[in-house]
């Protein structure tokens, strides 16, 4: 009886984790919040650098693709997570410096944004 037991709880999970997996990563996150933009030297969180098209966010996992669009002027491009962040109160993302000027920010230093993950 035991035995019986076993197989039907394993069917049981591989057939969720199977049916789930495909609509978990089907959705796309969306959200609003305040953008920053930053430069450095050194090693980001993740053990890259700051450059390019990257970014900073607290709790998507590095790697992330996000679409950041400036919802002042209507520019988006999309940077890749590498780094933790931002850690000011009301901001959602921190962008690397090339990210801020394709979004026209450079000049406020911070502006309203939609993220979108990809």
């Amino acid at each position: 009886m035991k035995s019986i037991l076993i197989r039907t709880l394993s069917v049981g999970i591989v057939f969720t984790s199977a049916s789930l997996a495909p609509q978990a990563n089907a959705q796309a996150q969306t959200w609003s919040g305040k953008a920053s933009y930053y430069s450095g030297r050194g090693r980001t969180a993740s053990g890259g650098h700051v450059g390019g098209h990257t970014a900073a966010h607290r709790t998507l996992p590095f790697g992330t693709k996000v679409m950041v669009t400036n919802l002042t002027n209507g520019r988006s491009t999309v940077v890749t997570i590498n780094d933790r962040g931002p850690f000011v109160r009301g901001r959602v993302i921190d962008v690397s410096s090339g990210a801020a000027g394709v979004l026209g920010m450079r000049g406020r230093g911070v502006a309203p944004v939609r993220l979108s993950t990809l």
